[in-house]
């Protein structure tokens, strides 16, 4: 366990306090909190070097007077860990239902390795999705054990013992309790029925989830009749519910021809991550409290759309929402990333962006509402994308990075500096300008204006 957090290093869920401070503490404590929960180390540094040895009574000191400062009290768990010179100690913050903030009112979140003060307006969004309570972990009346699927189970069991390589030391109920499927007296709850249950959507209705094609541009045929050709509700456990929609979209999706260095490969008409990003993430973020509304996908043929009820989580915005993580559902988004159809936390929505512009299609296009949140995929040119990609490949000295941005402008005509931020937000912006730069002294984009108005196109 302590190596792999040595691994992370400081992140989204992880941080390492070689000095005592109370303070420091408070934040993080309370950033975690109001986040997905976190793990703090005393005493050594991200590298797992220990550089200070503490005694639990300077700790609990430190951790009693951190504790005062936090509006509620954020509860925590000790964790101690053995090494070859001394005991290691460390506290567990698991995410709260509460919004935790200081003794002057400050709010803070985790964002990636850094405490992150709030803003009026993200105070009371993250307030409002708080409020709501735990759903996932509430018991679903009537439901017992043998509405579970052991056959989803034993899955799962194989999925996590892979992952880990290791066996599982206890039986299915302490798996399952263990990621809030069942409560510690064996009662079902809603994150268990979804992910394990025989037929969810017969105690919960909307969890089931609707795809539509339609050989049009709307839903709408002549007359005001129903345009759609094909129409397929898919029901079941979760991870069945990804599996099968996928392989219902991915039967109509149809691809082109393109040559790459004399071979003839086919390319689909969307990238496939971006598909799956905007599938699972439907799935692992909705709303499931929303009855009367269920996840829906359309295809048109200019686009896909990936509809999911509920409005962004916590402070997430259409700002922020490549940079930022909030789970409003953690136990469903740890089973699926135990599963593997989640990768790592918020690094989907950059590499969706990314695969669209180096296919040849415009970014993304993200809408939330109150009781909303979609993704539509638009059509581009992926064939001829490809092939022009294939020759910017051929250019000495070009990086991915100006790969995307030359694809970019193929598309948009032109490129912004923020545009290109947005296509790498990991990048800091001197090292995108001494990018765009290259391109410019290549002879291959041109400059266009100064300051705020510059903007570049190909050449």
């Amino acid at each position: 366990m302590l190596a792999k957090l040595f691994r992370k290093g400081s992140g989204q869920q992880t941080e390492f306090m070689v000095q005592l401070d109370a303070q420091q503490l408070a934040e993080t404590l309370v950033a975690f909190a109001n986040s997905d929960g976190g793990t703090l180390i005393f005493g050594m540094d991200p590298q797992g070097q220990l550089e200070t040895t503490f005694q639990p009574e300077e700790i609990e000191y430190t951790l009693e007077e951190a504790l005062r400062r936090c509006q509620p009290v954020v509860q925590t768990n000790w964790q101690v860990w053995e090494s070859d010179t001394a005991p290691i100690y460390g506290v567990e913050v698991p995410r709260s239902n509460a919004l935790h903030s200081l003794e002057n009112g400050q709010v803070l979140v985790r964002s990636g390795p850094e405490n992150k003060p709030l803003g009026g307006d993200a105070i009371r969004h993250l307030a409002a999705t708080k409020s709501s309570g735990d759903f996932e972990s509430e018991i679903v009346p009537g439901a017992t054990w043998d509405d579970l699927d052991q056959t989803v189970i034993a899955e799962f069991r194989q999925k996590w013992e892979a992952r880990h390589q290791r066996r599982w030391p206890g039986g299915d109920a302490d798996l399952l309790q263990a990621f809030g499927a069942l409560t510690p007296d064996s009662e079902t709850t809603i994150a268990g029925l979804l992910l394990f249950g025989r037929e969810p959507q017969f105690f919960l209705p909307q969890a089931s989830l609707l795809f539509v094609r339609s050989q049009g541009t709307t839903l709408r045929g002549p007359n005001g009749l129903p345009g759609y050709e094909q129409r397929v509700e898919i029901r079941g456990p979760l991870a069945h519910l990804l599996e099968e929609a996928w392989q219902v979209i991915f039967k109509e999706i149809h691809t082109r021809a393109v040559v790459r260095n004399l071979r003839r490969e086919e390319v689909p008409e969307y990238p496939p991550f971006a598909i799956r990003e905007a599938l699972v993430n439907a799935v692992a973020h909705r709303d499931y409290r929303l009855r009367g509304r269920r996840i829906e996908v359309r295809m048109f043929a200019d686009r896909l759309e990936v509809s999911s009820p509920g409005g962004l989580p916590g402070y997430i915005t259409l700002d922020n929402i490549v940079d930022e993580h909030f789970s409003r559902n953690p136990r469903l988004v740890d089973v699926l990333f135990q599963w593997g159809y989640i990768e790592a936390l918020g690094l989907g929505i950059d590499r969706m962006i990314e695969d669209m512009i180096n296919s040849g299609h415009p970014q993304p296009i993200f809408q939330a509402k109150t009781y909303n949140f979609s993704v539509t995929l638009p059509k581009g040119e992926p064939a001829r994308a490809a092939i022009v990609a294939n020759n910017w490949d051929g250019q000495e000295g070009l990086n991915r990075r100006q790969i995307m941005a030359l694809n970019y402008m193929q598309q948009n005509q032109r490129i912004t500096s923020r545009e290109f931020h947005q296509l790498c937000p990991e990048v800091t912006a001197e090292t995108l300008r001494l990018d765009m730069i290259a391109l410019v002294e290549k002879g291959l984009v041109l400059k266009i204006g100064n300051k705020k108005g510059t903007y570049y196109v190909l050449k």
